[in-house]
């Protein structure tokens, strides 16, 4: 029997390695279990978020983006610049670079807390017990207090478009395209298709989204989702929604793809396809039978709100439990599940998880939106300010997109912030704490704000909530 753990941590992505190092800063022994090889064969750590996901798709959005602003925008404030071209192979090794940087943190992380790093695939064999099978097939098995399984979640594969390496891609595969495809075609208009769409139709790609749903991006807040389809459609992004993608068909270099929509059946041809319908619960095979650990019909483990599972002593976190499948969701889990083992007190207020699209200009919300809050039986009280009336926005040469609050009528308690306009994902925090907090929209009305600042249309689009907005004509007059 080798080594006996206070905490085992199967999967060393988001959720997994920040559980583990929290664990072992709070003085419990710490083990983190890692399958996952790069290129060399080397064991790295950050699983999805940090290799091929969250990370390296922000790298390649930030150069596309900054190579488009460069191209089309800098010659409207003032800068010339020469004839552009973008360098793929660059950008790919620049990409690369970050997520070096970033798994090696982990590592060090890993070395600095005193967390040992196990190597292999990590399975539940027992209520308090962990197999460890190496590289090589040699088998290890690790006792341990408890368990967290991280195990983390893969893109979702659909019969109609089988993916053919090169031509039809996952996620994964879309980040690593060598050249600029002249055609490109994207199945699913969600988070994950809109980014990897903009990356490549800034660098010169013809992009054409097919989406089954007829409403582009229902978990937005309705007059945000509006106005993003539109600045989004300004692009050159051609998103087709209400378009079911029946077949894929590979013919030498090109794909072409049938599909269905309002108008009967389609065809259309291209030289690259990705496959972004989603993503799907890592689980099969990382607990034993008869351990006791329950999954639902989709795949995914069974929690409570503090993530236990069925089995004392076994807790589950991040993508492969109920929930947003958001890398700081499961940071946070890992957090609280940590804090719990170790004795303390802790839980986790799902209702201020916030949700970006890293697209230009970015797409940030947390809590209800509108539509959430009137079918749940609130009366609410909105307020909405254009970043257009915005004084940096505009010095910024970033005049697109709103900021909106939804507020409880009755209370005037927030109950979610919705924005479209560049750095959304840094202005988001703001709605983040007025949730943890319990903040009022008069609270933010009161609160004095820098000026020049983005931030400004926070602070405008609450004094809007009761007709107060200074800097844009009032619908309500001031009681």
């Amino acid at each position: 029997m080798a080594d006996k753990y206070d905490v085992i941590v199967i999967g060393a992505g988001p959720g997994g390695y920040v559980a583990a190092i929290r664990a072992a800063q709070l003085g419990l022994k710490t083990a983190c279990v890692e399958k996952w090889v790069n290129k060399e064969g080397k064991t790295v750590h950050g699983g999805t978020c940090l290799n091929v996901g969250c990370i390296p798709s922000k790298a390649l959005l930030e150069t596309s983006h900054k190579f488009v602003e460069t191209r089309d925008h800098y010659d409207e404030i003032g800068i010339e610049v020469g004839e552009l071209k973008p360098n793929v192979a660059k950008m790919l090794e620049f990409k690369e670079k970050v997520i070096a940087k970033n798994v090696g943190g982990i590592s060090a992380l890993f070395k600095a807390n005193g967390v040992t790093a196990l190597e292999g695939t990590g399975k539940v064999v027992g209520n308090k017990q962990v197999e460890v099978t190496g590289h090589d097939g040699d088998k290890a098995t690790y006792e341990a207090d408890n368990i967290v399984i991280a195990a983390g979640s893969v893109p979702v594969e659909i019969p109609p478009a089988p993916l053919t390496e090169d031509l039809i891609v996952d996620s994964t595969g879309a980040l690593e395209f060598t050249e600029v495809p002249e055609r490109l075609g994207v199945i699913g208009a969600g988070v994950i298709g809109l980014e990897l769409g903009s990356v490549w139709k800034r660098l010169g790609s013809q992009v054409t989204m097919l989406e089954a749903l007829d409403t582009f991006l229902p978990m937005v807040d309705k007059d945000v989702a509006k106005e993003t389809q539109k600045l989004l459609k300004k692009q050159g992004l051609d998103i087709k929604l209400g378009a079911r993608v029946t077949g894929a068909e590979v013919k030498g270099k090109e794909v072409v793809v049938k599909y269905s929509d309002g108008s009967g059946e389609q065809e259309q041809t291209f030289d690259k396809l990705i496959v972004c319908v989603g993503r799907r619960p890592y689980t099969k095979g990382v607990v034993a039978e008869g351990v006791g650990v329950e999954l639902d019909e989709r795949g995914f483990i069974h929690v409570d709100d503090q993530c236990r599972t069925s089995v004392p002593g076994i807790y589950a976190i991040g993508d492969c439990v109920r929930g947003l499948m958001l890398a700081h969701k499961a940071s946070e889990e890992g957090v609280m599940v940590a804090d719990i083992i170790a004795g303390h007190k802790a839980e986790m207020n799902y209702d201020a998880v916030p949700s970006v699209i890293y697209t230009s200009p970015e797409v940030a919300w947390v809590g209800l939106t509108e539509q959430d809050a009137k079918a749940k039986g609130i009366e609410v009280k909105t307020g909405s300010f254009p970043f257009a009336a915005n004084g940096r926005a505009l010095a910024n040469n970033a005049p697109e997109g709103l900021a909106k609050i939804v507020a409880d009528a009755e209370t005037d308690r927030i109950l979610g912030m919705h924005i479209v306009s560049q750095h959304a994902g840094e202005l988001i925090a703001q709605g983040v704490i007025a949730l943890e907090f319990g903040s009022s929209a008069e609270d933010l009305a009161l609160t004095c704000y820098a000026h020049p600042s983005t931030s400004e249309a926070i602070h405008e689009a609450a004094l809007a909530v009761d007709g107060h907005a200074i800097h844009m004509a009032n619908r309500k007059k001031r009681k």
